[in-house]
């Protein structure tokens, strides 16, 4: 059986979109891979299963972006 482990969850105040962050261990073996669930309005849902490096570029390309517009 796979392991999943939830991270965090929080809903865009901007759209509604639900994101969900999981580990994921597969059964199978090889390395832990985090899941990145986005559920729009409805039942659609975008999944992204990334790598540690590939979540460590992604989120600083996602906060320095943050860092540089007006807080609000």
């Amino acid at each position: 059986m796979d392991l999943t482990r939830s991270l965090d969850q929080f809903t865009c105040p901007f759209g509604g979109q639900q994101v969900e962050l999981v580990q994921v261990e597969y059964e199978a073996g090889g390395m832990p891979l985090l899941r990145v669930r986005i559920r729009e309005r409805g039942a659609r849902f975008t999944i992204f299963e990334i790598d540690p490096a590939t979540a460590e570029r992604w989120g600083q390309g996602m906060l320095a972006w943050s860092q540089t517009q007006a807080k609000t």
